[in-house]
């Protein structure tokens, strides 16, 4: 068992179009219409690899989309980069942490919604357990051991996202106005946008999915297919099955989804957002539907991923007094040095809550506060799920437009852009604050990028230098 586990961890290619067809890899089928349609991934597969990412995906959302690539674009070739692209472009419209997202819409558009499920908790588990334990023994911290951690951390990330960041701009950004589209969209959001907040990053978006439209930017693919960024085959077979993967990637009928399956879903986001609150006054505050509803909401009306919903977060819990403020900025600076999505800082949260008298006996038990942590996070996650899976149906048909087509190539160019301005602020004005810090941070690169060290060896050595030099 432990042999066939790392064979498939490992296994660098199961695309659509390599290899015999096995368990593993996603081969074309007929359907009974005689149309092909790619074999689902095994989900399985999915939470292996995903387990993989959440143990050592750190750097946060930036470097989060970054690691996504390499793994699903580059490595496995389960999608083209324009195809992901797209993804991380429409999670990027939607509210909630965006790599998760991205993670869930990998998941689903592989293996339908048992994908989207074992994505999910592969990516989420890991550190969503640390935080949980964190938050049961939070007052046993010696802090400066934790500062020390995290400060060497911190440089491991510059270099991360540094690398993620170059590896998506030589794929989306490979022509002159593309390239300065993401220049554009990176100097608003670094000087006015940045006072406008979440409305500054989507109307920067906005006006640059207009520009792709206006001045036809990247290649327009015939028939409503996708160019991939890269080099295409050269015969006719291999070229047209490669445009056909372009396009399937994200078709929702993949999946097993649907139009009416999507509205379900949107129809549900938006009775959970208005009936929580009601929930909450019918029941007088009662703890759980209070608890709920801070957490939905944290999730459903934040954009911009897990750093931005840290304000939100510390009004809902520390305002009604669940969590002092001393205890909120500890399991923050715990989160910083989780891989995997910042999220989970709700599980933080939620082991580390003082429940109501009334109900001390039942959360008497460290178990008892384990389900709550669950609990948290169960409900800052739905509405990422309940936006992706309800909007997903509903993408491919957009992306099919001519016209659409060239305004995705302007958004994917912003995508670019809305990185950068991310990798210098909070990660690089936070992580390098003198000489030696920008120093540490380069030799990290270096042992990444022309080393190829592993991301975990690096995390490890950044950990120790932090201790000892920081």
């Amino acid at each position: 068992m432990g042999s066939l586990v790392i064979t498939l961890l490992n296994e660098p290619s199961l695309s659509d179009n390599q290899g015999a067809p096995n368990e593993t890899q996603a081969v074309h089928e007929a359907s009974d219409s005689g149309a092909l349609k790619p074999k689902k991934t095994s989900s399985w597969l999915i939470f292996l690899v995903f387990l993989r990412l959440g143990l050592t995906s750190f750097g946060g959302p930036v470097a989060h989309i970054g690691y996504f690539r390499d793994e699903f674009v580059e490595r496995r070739k389960w999608f083209t980069d324009q195809a992901y692209a797209q993804l991380v472009a429409l999670c990027q419209f939607l509210p909630g942490p965006s790599s998760s997202q991205v993670g869930m819409g990998i998941g689903l558009s592989r293996a339908g919604y048992s994908g989207c499920l074992a994505a999910w908790l592969g990516f989420t588990l890991p550190s969503a357990l640390l935080m949980i334990l964190i938050g049961l023994g939070h007052g046993l911290l010696n802090q400066s051991l934790a500062y020390g951690l995290l400060s060497g951390i911190k440089l491991v990330v510059v270099a991360v996202v540094a690398h993620a960041l170059w590896g998506m701009a030589k794929s989306l950004c490979p022509d002159n106005s593309r390239a300065t589209v993401a220049a554009l969209v990176a100097a608003f959001l670094l000087s006015i946008g940045e006072s406008l907040g979440v409305w500054g990053q989507l109307l920067a978006v906005m006006v640059a999915g207009l520009a792709g439209w206006g001045f036809k930017l990247g290649p327009i693919a015939p028939s409503g297919s996708q160019v991939s960024l890269n080099s295409p085959p050269t015969t006719p077979a291999a070229s047209q099955s490669f445009k056909e993967d372009a396009v399937r990637a994200l078709d929702p009928r993949s999946a097993q989804l649907n139009r009416h399956a999507g509205l379900f879903w949107l129809v549900l986001f938006v009775f959970l957002l208005a009936g929580l609150p009601v929930l909450t006054w019918w029941t007088d505050g009662a703890f759980f539907a209070a608890l709920a509803d801070a957490y939905f909401r944290a999730g459903a009306m934040v954009f911009g991923g897990g750093h931005v919903v840290l304000p939100v977060l510390q009004s809902q819990v520390v305002d009604p007094g669940w969590v002092s403020n001393e205890t909120f900025l500890l399991g923050y600076g715990a989160a910083q040095a989780m891989p995997g999505p910042l999220f989970t800082f709700a599980g933080f949260l939620g082991a580390a809550t003082s429940v109501p008298s009334a109900l001390l006996e039942v959360f008497a038990s460290p178990w008892a506060m384990v389900l709550l942590g669950l609990f948290t996070l169960f409900f800052i996650f739905l509405p990422s799920f309940l936006l992706l899976a309800g909007a997903l149906p509903f993408w491919r048909t957009l992306q099919q437009q001519p016209a659409l087509q060239s305004a995705f190539h302007g958004v994917n160019a912003a995508v670019v852009g809305l990185l950068f301005a991310a990798f210098y602020d909070p990660v690089l004005v936070t992580a390098v604050t003198w000489s030696l810090d920008l120093a540490i941070a380069v030799l990290f690169f270096v042992a990444l990028v022309f080393w190829r060290l592993p991301v975990w060896l690096i995390v490890a050595a950044g950990g120790l230098v932090g201790v000892l030099l920081l």
